[in-house]
């Protein structure tokens, strides 16, 4: 029973072994690829930390998502508000910031990838009387497509379900 025990051992790793070595590697040109789309994925996110550059994005998703250039700015408060008629403009708001942490990149296919990571998005200190203030803090989900050789945010999920 020992000898048959031992047998069936070494056929799993044996067969483990065989599986693992069936698996093609990716050619030099692929992996040059994804090194290159890693590097402008990486690019692309530091950007979309300071502005909101796509053309046709989406914050969120289903009927409370926030789609297109305009809509984003004024999301984010990258446009400033017009006072009514008669009112004072209101005060300048300090900056805000949006921060990633521990990302990965999966990609799709060559064209499209996803982007998770953890997000804390913050507003600068306005003055004595107005610290630094965390305004969020979560996990994202951003949907990334190559579009004329320039990858763009698709879509971005802040509050994922999977």
């Amino acid at each position: 029973m020992r000898n048959f025990g031992l047998g069936v051992f070494v056929a799993m790793v044996f067969s483990a072994g065989v599986a693992f070595t069936a698996q093609k590697a990716p050619s030099n040109d692929q992996v040059l690829r994804e090194a290159r789309d890693r590097a402008e994925i990486e690019d692309l996110m530091w950007r979309y930390a300071r502005a909101l550059d796509t053309p046709d994005g989406q914050f969120g998703t289903g009927a409370t998502a926030t789609k297109g250039t305009e809509a984003l700015k004024r999301l984010a408060g990258g446009q400033p508000r017009t006072p009514a008629p008669g009112a004072a403009a209101a005060p300048a708001r300090p900056p805000m910031y949006h921060m990633h942490a521990n990302h990965a990149i999966t990609f799709t296919d060559k064209d499209h990838a996803r982007f998770d990571a953890y997000y804390l998005t913050a507003r600068a200190a306005g003055g004595q009387d107005q610290p630094l203030q965390v305004l969020a803090v979560g996990r994202s989900v951003d949907e990334l497509v190559r579009l004329n050789g320039k990858w763009l945010i698709q879509v971005r999920n802040v509050a994922p379900t999977n």
